[in-house]
């Protein structure tokens, strides 16, 4: 079984792209506790991900490349809005992070993600690194298509 361990922070104002991004849209087809089920497109592929359900830091995670066809038409028949974001890959201390910066209605939230091998794994954190929200279902990809970011009382 394929098995994603990530840690989640946010990320400070100080932090600058180093390199370009890729476009993400991505949709969820199902967004219940026990599972998501996720279509999204990444540049120019698709893919379907299925993850179960959040075990502390730790979830059952399937992801398949699909043809661009396929995804557009899952796209259509996902639940709305769409999620956009573009991501950064950033290495730092022998780890790659996933910078996501969110447009639309999550506009301003900006998170970084690194996945690793071992829940115990000990990582260097960036100057850029802001407040951990690994457990914080409002971070969500899934929940942030429900509750907006924009929408969150600050």
């Amino acid at each position: 079984m394929a098995k994603e361990i990530e840690r989640k922070f946010l990320v400070r104002e100080n932090w600058q792209p180093q390199n370009q991004g890729i476009r993400i849209e991505q949709g969820y087809l199902s967004t219940v506790p026990e599972r998501t089920v996720r279509v999204r497109i990444k540049g120019n592929k698709g893919y379907l991900t299925i993850k179960g359900k959040n075990q502390g830091i730790s979830r059952a995670e399937f992801e398949y490349e699909i043809p661009m066809e396929d995804a557009k038409e899952m796209l259509q028949m996902a639940q709305k809005p769409i999620l956009r974001k573009t991501r950064y890959l950033e290495v730092y201390d022998g780890f790659t992070w996933e910078i996501d910066v969110f447009a639309g209605d999550n506009q301003g939230l900006v998170v970084a993600e690194i996945e690793l091998t071992e829940e115990d794994n000990v990582f260097s954190k960036p100057s850029w690194l802001g407040q951990e929200v690994s457990g914080d279902v409002r971070y969500y990809n899934a929940n942030l298509i429900k509750h907006p970011f924009s929408l969150w009382i600050k």
